[in-house]
């Protein structure tokens, strides 16, 4: 059986798009894969079990990427025909069974809105796929000693980003003596161009107990590295569901960003939002370009809360 699936660009879509995944690879254990996705997610799916091919989807202007991935899997017929970007290649290809997904509803979760595709509920949750040489990283990483908390202080916009010495005190507070882990490690994950975000953050942690994993892995060797790690505390972005995904207990920082449809999906995935309302966040004069970050609504205290609350849930489900 052969099918196509299409993903997103998007980091954070392409891994909340994965559960559906898992249950087509269950469905279909002899199933040959073809999965289709941009350039910043492909790496995802690179470890997926039943994979033959990885088509990467160059974006281009007038939607013109479309005719290369329609001239690389026209050439078959397709068993199935997974379309979550909407588009019109489905219907194009020669398909036994074709499913495409239609704009969601804003106030349900993506993953829901993924499990209606074929009548899935409760919806399948994101997993990730690693494969060992990934897992040979991360141990080499993050190696057996004190538990780790993970943070991740970026984001690919400005006013997604609580600021630096908010997560230095939050790190402070949770491994304290009194805190949810004393002593602990604290791991900070960014891509290579973020580490500007990141280095206030580094500056705050002692060095005997930083591990800086700024720009020094890929995605799937951070998954394998986040499943090393007692927790993790990061703003709404593609590494905050790669957490959850990878069955770590992770707490989202939200602000302007829609927890409804975004907040980590998981077992042990937790939220914690602003206090600041859309008015007060988008008043006059907002300019997404230039805004600082629109994070300052939420404080330590409703963070620090917010992860004990995560944690004692944690360990109750642990007794």
């Amino acid at each position: 059986m052969h099918i196509l699936f299409v993903t997103a660009t998007r980091i954070g879509d392409a891994v909340l798009s994965t559960g559906l995944l898992s249950y087509l690879i269950d469905r279909h254990p002899t199933g040959r894969l073809t999965i289709a996705a941009g350039p910043p997610a492909a790496p995802l799916f690179e470890a997926i079990p039943q994979l033959e091919r990885l088509e990467v989807i160059q974006k281009l202007r007038w939607s013109a990427h479309w005719l290369p991935l329609y001239a690389a899997v026209a050439t078959r017929r397709w068993d199935l025909v997974v379309d979550l970007r909407g588009s019109a290649l489905a219907w194009l290809l020669r398909a036994d069974e074709r499913r495409v997904m239609a704009k969601g509803d804003v106030r349900e979760h993506r993953v829901r809105q993924l499990g209606r595709l074929f009548e899935l509920d409760p919806p399948p949750s994101p997993r990730l796929w690693t494969a060992p040489h990934h897992e040979r990283a991360a141990s080499a990483l993050i190696s057996r000693g004190a538990p780790v908390l993970a943070i991740g202080p970026a984001a690919n916009w400005r006013g997604k980003e609580w600021r630096a010495e908010r997560f230095a005190a939050l790190a402070q507070r949770l491994t304290a003596v009194d805190g949810v882990l004393p002593g602990a490690r604290v791991a900070v994950l960014a891509a290579a161009h973020e580490r500007r975000q990141a280095e206030p953050l580094l500056a705050a942690i002692p060095l005997h107990r930083q591990i800086d994993l700024v720009g020094k892995v890929d995605l799937l060797t951070a998954a394998a590295a986040l499943r090393r790690c007692a927790l993790f505390i990061g703003n709404d972005t593609g590494l905050m569901h790669v957490a959850a995904a990878s069955g770590t207990p992770t707490l989202g920082l939200f602000g302007p960003s829609p927890s409804d449809q975004y907040a980590p999906w998981g077992r042990h995935a937790a939220w914690v939002g602003s206090t600041d309302s859309p008015d007060e966040m988008f008043g006059p004069g907002f300019d997404h370009r230039t805004t600082d970050t629109l994070m300052d609504g939420l404080s330590v205290d409703a963070a620090e809360a917010a992860a004990r609350r995560l944690w004692r849930s944690v360990a109750s489900a642990a007794a």
